[in-house]
């Protein structure tokens, strides 16, 4: 139980998959402009790196190992990713268009998205029963979407302040982005 809760309190604090490892930033500046939309990004991706976690540890266990073909491990995880990414936005295109205009361009690109295939390589690397891989993957979901969500709130309220033309959308948003990034590197000495 306590690996589970150190699994747990890791990738989502620890080693957050945006703010500490700096993988999945391009849908994390560009869908954080709004909350409901890093919401449902955070839902999307939470969904496809959950599902992407189950099926890789799959084929990498039952494929890949057995015939001697993990070199194929990168090009295989791609074509998984990009499955699951293909029937989210179906999904999500039919029962919530505004949600699926609101994600725009950044849906599809959740295919590319490092973050989605860094933990299923890293559910491999660190040698994760399938328990063990569900939770590190649904954690560095919830770790990713806090992050989405904690920046929507904060770009939101920005919107309301009088801040500098020069430092207006990008830079201000780059500014946060370092800012959250480094308070989150206090949570490294929690475990």
């Amino acid at each position: 139980m306590q690996e589970y809760f150190i699994i747990i309190i890791g990738a989502v604090l620890i080693n957050n998959i945006v703010l500490a490892q700096f993988l999945g930033i391009c849908p994390f500046l560009g869908v954080s402009k709004k909350l409901s939309a890093a919401i449902g990004m955070g839902a999307a991706v939470t969904f496809v790196l959950v599902l992407a976690g189950l099926f890789t540890w799959l084929v990498q266990t039952f494929v890949l190992n057995p015939f001697n073909i993990g070199y194929l491990q990168t090009i295989a995880f791609i074509l998984i990713i990009g499955a699951l990414v293909q029937f989210v936005e179906m999904v999500i295109k039919k029962y919530s268009p505004g949600l699926y205009k609101a994600l725009g361009i950044y849906l599809p690109l959740i295919t590319t998205n490092c973050a989605v295939l860094g933990v299923a390589i890293l559910n491999i690397q660190k040698d994760f029963d399938l328990g063990k891989t569900i939770v590190h993957s649904v954690s560095h979901a919830l770790g990713f979407t806090l992050a989405l969500i904690l920046m929507a709130g904060i770009r939101e309220r920005l919107e309301s302040e009088d801040i500098p033309k020069c430092m207006q959308g990008v830079p201000i948003a780059l500014v946060v982005a370092s800012l959250m990034s480094t308070a989150f590197l206090g949570f490294s000495g929690l475990i």
